[in-house]
């Protein structure tokens, strides 16, 4: 009886081991919406590299959405070892929650943000409607499609980066205000996420520009195949950061946590920047920047802190519940 007892003993102890091992050698990463073919990438490289120095087999499993969605979700309990967002204010979110640790900017090199993007517009071939510039996109003959800034850090950088077109021309926050106003009265539906924004652009056929992430131009033909629409760069855009951190809370339950940084380190090596080139984000290695001038078009770019103080400061002035963006934007006007 006792050996019996013993033997289930051990073979539940042999079980968990078994669960524990699995855990500590399996990631999910929880990430924006335009994202996906990066990470598809990314992740296969990763593995590879990571079996060639440890010697150990790692799965990696990804999901995506809208930056502040997918925040909402691990905050309430969607078990991410990383979350890779596309706005510090989605990390923060979950830094003052006691989910991600609050040095987390700290963790890793250029505040925790391996690559950067800015806004550009997606036209279609031909660029029928001759948008060039932030101007055109308040003309009455012009339909804008862009994400909902409450849902997604994509709509957030395209908001701000439509205000700040007009300060870096000289104009005053009252006529920032006013544009931005105008702009959004051309806008027929926000995205939920980039992705959802560039369904809504090409597949349900609304609108006449696309404003998203420059990363999603290279998605778009890879996608939807080349010669359905045009990238247009305006005069001035706005850099936006795609920060990454280790999810405390889960890693210290499941023992992943070293898995989850060698996971995040990477993402700064050169192969994984050469990735991130491949998909148009650009990355932070002078380097593999310099090697992909072709992809990286020269555009004036402006930081989130010249005109905004910081993303938190900015999520509070326009995007809380009674902002800015709340008074400016009528939905279906």
């Amino acid at each position: 009886m006792k050996s019996l007892k013993l033997k289930t003993l051990l073979a539940t102890i042999a079980l968990a081991a078994g669960g524990m091992a699995s855990a500590q050698d399996q990631l999910l990463n929880v990430s924006y919406d335009v994202a996906r073919e990066f990470y598809k990438d990314y992740n296969q490289a990763f593995v590879n590299h990571y079996k060639k120095t440890t010697g150990k087999d790692v799965k990696i499993d990804q999901s995506h959405g809208g930056s502040s969605a997918q925040a909402r979700a691990v905050n309430d309990g969607l078990p991410a070892d990383v979350v890779t967002f596309n706005t510090t204010t989605d990390i923060e979110f979950l830094a003052n929650n006691g989910v991600v640790g609050k040095d987390w900017a700290k963790q890793f090199p250029h505040d925790a943000s391996p690559t950067t993007s800015t806004m550009l517009f997606l036209v279609r071939d031909g660029n029928p409607k001759n948008i060039k510039d932030w101007k055109d996109l308040t003309r009455p003959d012009v339909k804008v499609v862009v994400v909902n800034p409450k849902t997604g850090g994509n709509g957030r950088y395209a908001y701000l980066a439509a205000w700040g077109s007009v300060l870096e021309n000289g104009g005053t926050e009252a006529d920032a205000q006013a544009f931005v106003k105008d702009l959004y009265k051309n806008v027929p539906v926000l995205g939920k996420g980039g992705r959802d924004a560039t369904a809504i652009f090409l597949q349900r056929n609304i609108g006449d520009v696309l404003i998203t992430f420059e990363s999603e131009v290279v998605s778009v033909e890879r996608e939807f195949g080349k010669g359905k629409v045009e990238a247009v760069y305006p005069s001035t855009s706005i850099v936006a950061e795609n920060p990454v951190a280790v999810v405390q809370r889960t890693v210290e339950k499941k023992g992943s946590g070293d898995l989850a940084k060698a996971y995040l380190d990477y993402l700064y090596s050169e192969e994984a920047q050469e990735i991130a080139a491949k998909h148009a984000l650009r990355p932070r290695s002078e380097t593999v920047l310099n090697k992909h001038a072709d992809v990286f078009k020269p555009i004036q770019q402006f930081t989130v802190g010249k005109y905004f103080g910081s993303l938190s400061e900015a999520q509070k002035v326009h995007f809380n519940d009674g902002g800015k963006f709340d008074e400016l934007y009528t939905p279906g006007k």
